[in-house]
Protein backbone atom coordinates (compact mmCIF):
# COMPACT_ATOMS: atom_id res chain seq x y z
CA UNK A 1 0.00 0.00 0.00
CA UNK A 2 1.09 3.58 -0.65
CA UNK A 3 0.29 6.41 1.76
CA UNK A 4 -0.84 9.68 0.24
CA UNK A 5 -3.37 12.45 0.68
CA UNK A 6 -6.35 14.12 -1.00
CA UNK A 7 -5.32 17.48 -2.44
CA UNK A 8 -8.55 19.31 -1.54
CA UNK A 9 -7.12 20.49 1.79
CA UNK A 10 -4.30 22.44 0.06
CA UNK A 11 -6.06 24.70 -2.46
CA UNK A 12 -3.44 27.40 -1.82
CA UNK A 13 -0.69 25.38 -3.50
CA UNK A 14 0.02 25.19 -7.20
CA UNK A 15 0.34 21.75 -8.76
CA UNK A 16 4.13 21.76 -8.58
CA UNK A 17 4.07 23.07 -5.00
CA UNK A 18 1.70 20.24 -4.13
CA UNK A 19 4.09 17.59 -5.46
CA UNK A 20 7.04 19.30 -3.76
CA UNK A 21 5.25 19.32 -0.40
CA UNK A 22 4.27 15.66 -0.76
CA UNK A 23 7.85 14.66 -1.53
CA UNK A 24 9.31 16.71 1.32
CA UNK A 25 6.90 15.11 3.80
CA UNK A 26 7.44 11.53 2.64
CA UNK A 27 4.10 10.94 0.91
CA UNK A 28 4.11 8.50 -1.99
CA UNK A 29 0.96 9.53 -3.86
CA UNK A 30 -1.72 12.23 -4.23
CA UNK A 31 -5.37 12.21 -5.25
CA UNK A 32 -5.67 15.32 -7.41
CA UNK A 33 -8.86 17.39 -7.27
CA UNK A 34 -10.40 18.23 -10.63
CA UNK A 35 -13.37 20.53 -10.01
CA UNK A 36 -14.20 22.89 -12.86
CA UNK A 37 -12.69 26.33 -12.14
CA UNK A 38 -15.09 28.61 -10.31
CA UNK A 39 -16.80 29.17 -7.00
CA UNK A 40 -17.29 26.20 -4.68
CA UNK A 41 -20.81 25.44 -3.46
CA UNK A 42 -19.65 23.69 -0.26
CA UNK A 43 -16.56 23.06 1.86
CA UNK A 44 -13.79 20.99 0.23
CA UNK A 45 -15.33 21.49 -3.20
CA UNK A 46 -14.14 23.71 -6.02
CA UNK A 47 -10.45 22.81 -5.76
CA UNK A 48 -8.79 22.58 -9.17
CA UNK A 49 -5.28 21.17 -9.08
CA UNK A 50 -5.89 19.66 -12.50
CA UNK A 51 -8.17 21.52 -14.91
CA UNK A 52 -9.99 18.89 -16.97
CA UNK A 53 -11.81 21.59 -18.95
CA UNK A 54 -8.56 22.39 -20.76
CA UNK A 55 -6.50 19.21 -20.76
CA UNK A 56 -4.58 17.43 -23.46
CA UNK A 57 -1.29 15.67 -24.14
CA UNK A 58 0.86 18.77 -23.50
CA UNK A 59 -0.71 19.33 -20.07
CA UNK A 60 -0.35 15.61 -19.33
CA UNK A 61 3.39 15.81 -20.05
CA UNK A 62 3.69 18.71 -17.60
CA UNK A 63 1.75 16.91 -14.84
CA UNK A 64 3.67 13.66 -15.21
CA UNK A 65 6.89 15.66 -15.30
CA UNK A 66 6.11 16.95 -11.80
CA UNK A 67 5.29 13.41 -10.70
CA UNK A 68 8.64 12.08 -11.95
CA UNK A 69 10.63 15.09 -10.71
CA UNK A 70 9.40 14.69 -7.14
CA UNK A 71 8.94 10.92 -7.10
CA UNK A 72 5.27 11.17 -6.09
CA UNK A 73 2.56 9.24 -7.90
CA UNK A 74 -1.07 10.09 -8.66
CA UNK A 75 -3.45 7.66 -6.97
CA UNK A 76 -6.57 8.97 -8.71
CA UNK A 77 -8.32 12.04 -10.02
CA UNK A 78 -11.13 13.27 -7.79
CA UNK A 79 -14.37 15.11 -8.52
CA UNK A 80 -17.23 14.81 -6.00
CA UNK A 81 -20.41 16.53 -7.24
CA UNK A 82 -24.03 15.30 -7.30
CA UNK A 83 -24.67 13.56 -10.65
CA UNK A 84 -28.29 12.87 -9.62
CA UNK A 85 -29.08 16.49 -8.78
CA UNK A 86 -32.79 17.15 -9.43
CA UNK A 87 -32.00 20.19 -11.61
CA UNK A 88 -31.59 18.74 -15.15
CA UNK A 89 -29.29 21.57 -16.27
CA UNK A 90 -26.98 21.14 -13.28
CA UNK A 91 -27.05 17.37 -13.66
CA UNK A 92 -26.00 17.61 -17.30
CA UNK A 93 -23.13 19.97 -16.47
CA UNK A 94 -21.90 17.63 -13.73
CA UNK A 95 -22.02 14.54 -15.92
CA UNK A 96 -20.21 16.24 -18.78
CA UNK A 97 -17.44 17.42 -16.50
CA UNK A 98 -17.13 13.97 -14.95
CA UNK A 99 -16.60 12.59 -18.46
CA UNK A 100 -13.90 15.23 -19.02
CA UNK A 101 -12.17 14.09 -15.82
CA UNK A 102 -12.33 10.50 -17.06
CA UNK A 103 -10.73 11.50 -20.35
CA UNK A 104 -8.03 13.46 -18.50
CA UNK A 105 -7.26 10.39 -16.38
CA UNK A 106 -6.89 8.28 -19.50
CA UNK A 107 -4.58 10.86 -21.07
CA UNK A 108 -2.44 10.83 -17.93
CA UNK A 109 -2.44 7.05 -17.61
CA UNK A 110 -4.12 7.30 -14.19
CA UNK A 111 -6.48 4.35 -13.83
CA UNK A 112 -9.00 5.63 -11.25
CA UNK A 113 -11.45 8.52 -11.00
CA UNK A 114 -13.18 8.99 -7.62
CA UNK A 115 -16.62 10.56 -7.28
CA UNK A 116 -20.12 10.24 -5.78
CA UNK A 117 -23.13 8.47 -7.28
CA UNK A 118 -25.23 11.40 -6.09
CA UNK A 119 -28.86 11.62 -5.05
CA UNK A 120 -32.04 13.62 -5.37
CA UNK A 121 -32.43 14.25 -1.60
CA UNK A 122 -36.19 14.70 -1.89
CA UNK A 123 -36.64 11.17 -3.29
CA UNK A 124 -36.33 7.75 -1.66
CA UNK A 125 -33.34 5.48 -2.22
CA UNK A 126 -35.46 3.19 -4.42
CA UNK A 127 -36.65 6.12 -6.53
CA UNK A 128 -33.04 7.26 -7.00
CA UNK A 129 -31.97 3.77 -8.01
CA UNK A 130 -34.67 3.78 -10.67
CA UNK A 131 -33.33 6.92 -12.36
CA UNK A 132 -29.67 6.05 -11.69
CA UNK A 133 -29.05 3.95 -14.85
CA UNK A 134 -30.27 6.74 -17.12
CA UNK A 135 -27.57 9.02 -15.71
CA UNK A 136 -24.85 6.52 -14.93
CA UNK A 137 -24.90 4.14 -17.91
CA UNK A 138 -23.18 6.72 -20.18
CA UNK A 139 -20.63 7.55 -17.46
CA UNK A 140 -19.76 3.90 -16.89
CA UNK A 141 -19.59 3.26 -20.62
CA UNK A 142 -17.15 6.17 -21.00
CA UNK A 143 -14.95 4.76 -18.23
CA UNK A 144 -15.16 1.26 -19.70
CA UNK A 145 -14.14 2.48 -23.16
CA UNK A 146 -11.10 4.20 -21.61
CA UNK A 147 -10.18 1.16 -19.49
CA UNK A 148 -10.70 3.13 -16.26
CA UNK A 149 -12.26 2.35 -12.91
CA UNK A 150 -14.62 4.66 -11.02
CA UNK A 151 -14.23 4.73 -7.24
CA UNK A 152 -17.54 5.49 -5.53
CA UNK A 153 -17.22 7.17 -2.15
CA UNK A 154 -20.00 6.34 0.30
CA UNK A 155 -20.42 9.51 2.36
CA UNK A 156 -24.18 10.16 2.88
CA UNK A 157 -23.53 13.90 2.40
CA UNK A 158 -25.78 14.97 5.26
CA UNK A 159 -24.10 17.87 7.01
CA UNK A 160 -26.33 20.92 6.67
CA UNK A 161 -30.03 21.83 6.51
CA UNK A 162 -29.98 21.87 2.70
CA UNK A 163 -28.88 18.22 2.69
CA UNK A 164 -31.30 16.99 5.38
CA UNK A 165 -32.85 14.45 5.64
CA UNK A 166 -32.05 12.48 2.47
CA UNK A 167 -28.51 13.60 1.80
CA UNK A 168 -26.88 14.00 -1.60
CA UNK A 169 -25.41 10.56 -2.13
CA UNK A 170 -27.36 7.32 -2.44
CA UNK A 171 -24.43 4.86 -2.30
CA UNK A 172 -24.16 4.96 1.47
CA UNK A 173 -24.34 1.38 2.76
CA UNK A 174 -24.02 -2.33 1.90
CA UNK A 175 -27.63 -2.79 0.74
CA UNK A 176 -27.15 -0.11 -1.92
CA UNK A 177 -23.63 -1.27 -2.84
CA UNK A 178 -24.98 -4.73 -3.67
CA UNK A 179 -27.55 -3.22 -6.03
CA UNK A 180 -24.92 -1.04 -7.69
CA UNK A 181 -22.64 -4.00 -8.32
CA UNK A 182 -25.58 -5.97 -9.71
CA UNK A 183 -26.19 -3.10 -12.16
CA UNK A 184 -22.50 -2.84 -13.08
CA UNK A 185 -20.91 -6.23 -12.46
CA UNK A 186 -17.89 -5.94 -14.75
CA UNK A 187 -15.63 -4.15 -12.25
CA UNK A 188 -15.71 -0.70 -13.85
CA UNK A 189 -17.45 0.57 -10.72
CA UNK A 190 -15.71 0.04 -7.38
CA UNK A 191 -15.56 1.48 -3.87
CA UNK A 192 -13.46 4.36 -2.67
CA UNK A 193 -13.62 3.05 0.90
CA UNK A 194 -13.62 5.46 3.87
CA UNK A 195 -14.24 3.97 7.34
CA UNK A 196 -15.34 7.28 8.84
CA UNK A 197 -18.61 7.25 6.89
CA UNK A 198 -19.53 3.86 8.34
CA UNK A 199 -18.71 4.73 11.97
CA UNK A 200 -21.44 7.33 12.31
CA UNK A 201 -23.95 5.11 10.50
CA UNK A 202 -23.17 2.34 13.05
CA UNK A 203 -22.16 -0.01 10.22
CA UNK A 204 -19.59 -2.69 11.07
CA UNK A 205 -16.40 -1.64 9.24
CA UNK A 206 -14.71 -5.05 9.48
CA UNK A 207 -17.79 -6.83 8.12
CA UNK A 208 -18.06 -4.34 5.23
CA UNK A 209 -14.40 -4.91 4.36
CA UNK A 210 -14.86 -8.67 4.46
CA UNK A 211 -17.90 -8.58 2.17
CA UNK A 212 -16.76 -5.91 -0.30
CA UNK A 213 -12.99 -6.26 -0.22
CA UNK A 214 -12.84 -7.34 -3.85
CA UNK A 215 -14.67 -4.14 -4.85
CA UNK A 216 -12.30 -1.72 -3.10
CA UNK A 217 -10.12 0.17 -5.57
CA UNK A 218 -9.09 3.19 -3.47
CA UNK A 219 -9.09 4.07 0.23
CA UNK A 220 -9.51 7.34 2.15
CA UNK A 221 -8.09 7.59 5.66
CA UNK A 222 -10.34 9.82 7.75
CA UNK A 223 -11.65 9.41 11.28
CA UNK A 224 -15.06 10.24 12.77
CA UNK A 225 -15.84 11.26 16.33
CA UNK A 226 -19.31 10.64 17.73
CA UNK A 227 -20.32 13.23 20.32
CA UNK A 228 -22.35 11.07 22.70
CA UNK A 229 -23.73 14.03 24.65
CA UNK A 230 -24.95 15.72 21.48
CA UNK A 231 -26.34 12.40 20.24
CA UNK A 232 -28.27 12.04 23.50
CA UNK A 233 -29.69 15.55 23.11
CA UNK A 234 -30.76 15.44 19.43
CA UNK A 235 -30.92 11.71 18.54
CA UNK A 236 -29.74 10.09 15.34
CA UNK A 237 -32.14 12.21 13.27
CA UNK A 238 -30.50 15.38 14.56
CA UNK A 239 -27.35 17.07 13.37
CA UNK A 240 -23.94 17.91 14.78
CA UNK A 241 -23.26 14.68 16.69
CA UNK A 242 -20.75 13.25 14.18
CA UNK A 243 -17.59 15.14 13.34
CA UNK A 244 -14.82 14.31 10.82
CA UNK A 245 -11.43 14.09 12.55
CA UNK A 246 -7.84 13.31 11.71
CA UNK A 247 -6.88 9.61 11.89
CA UNK A 248 -6.44 8.65 15.53
CA UNK A 249 -8.67 11.41 16.91
CA UNK A 250 -12.03 9.68 16.47
CA UNK A 251 -13.77 6.36 16.89
CA UNK A 252 -12.26 4.32 14.02
CA UNK A 253 -10.30 1.32 15.33
CA UNK A 254 -7.34 1.70 12.98
CA UNK A 255 -5.58 -1.50 14.00
CA UNK A 256 -8.73 -3.49 13.28
CA UNK A 257 -9.27 -1.54 10.06
CA UNK A 258 -5.84 -2.24 8.60
CA UNK A 259 -5.97 -5.84 9.77
CA UNK A 260 -9.25 -6.37 7.93
CA UNK A 261 -8.11 -4.33 4.90
CA UNK A 262 -4.99 -6.48 4.65
CA UNK A 263 -7.11 -9.62 4.81
CA UNK A 264 -8.93 -8.50 1.66
CA UNK A 265 -5.66 -8.49 -0.27
CA UNK A 266 -5.88 -4.75 -0.95
CA UNK A 267 -2.51 -3.25 -1.91
CA UNK A 268 -3.58 0.07 -3.41
CA UNK A 269 -3.35 3.71 -2.30
CA UNK A 270 -4.51 4.98 1.09
CA UNK A 271 -5.03 8.75 0.94
CA UNK A 272 -5.48 10.92 4.03
CA UNK A 273 -8.53 13.15 3.70
CA UNK A 274 -8.53 16.15 6.03
CA UNK A 275 -11.94 17.55 6.97
CA UNK A 276 -11.17 18.35 10.61
CA UNK A 277 -12.27 21.89 11.47
CA UNK A 278 -9.72 22.03 14.31
CA UNK A 279 -6.96 22.08 11.69
CA UNK A 280 -8.29 24.56 9.15
CA UNK A 281 -7.37 28.00 10.46
CA UNK A 282 -4.56 28.52 7.95
CA UNK A 283 -2.25 26.75 5.51
CA UNK A 284 0.26 25.87 8.24
CA UNK A 285 -2.46 24.14 10.26
CA UNK A 286 -3.63 22.16 7.25
CA UNK A 287 -0.09 21.07 6.43
CA UNK A 288 0.34 20.11 10.09
CA UNK A 289 -2.83 17.99 9.84
CA UNK A 290 -1.29 15.97 7.01
CA UNK A 291 2.02 15.56 8.87
CA UNK A 292 0.27 14.46 12.06
CA UNK A 293 -1.96 12.03 10.17
CA UNK A 294 1.01 10.52 8.36
CA UNK A 295 2.91 9.99 11.63
CA UNK A 296 -0.11 8.22 13.11
CA UNK A 297 -0.72 5.95 10.09
CA UNK A 298 2.87 5.16 9.16
CA UNK A 299 3.24 2.16 11.54
CA UNK A 300 0.57 0.33 9.52
CA UNK A 301 2.67 0.56 6.34
CA UNK A 302 5.58 -1.74 5.60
Amino acid sequence: MKLGFVSAILPDLSLEELFAFAAAEGFETIELMCWPPGKADRRYAGVTHLDATDFGPEKAVEVMGFSRKYGVGISALGYYPNPLDPDPQHRTAVVEHLKRVLRAAATLGVGIVNTFIGRDPAQSIDANLTILPHVWNPIVETARSLNLKIGIEHCPMIFGPDEWPGGKNVAIAPAVWRKLFEMYPDGTLGLNFDPSHLVWQFIDVRRALAEFGSKIIHVHAKDERIDREKLYQVGVMGQGWYQPKLPGLGDVNWGEFFSALGDTGYRGPVCIEVEDRAYEANLDDRKRALRQSRRFLLPYFG
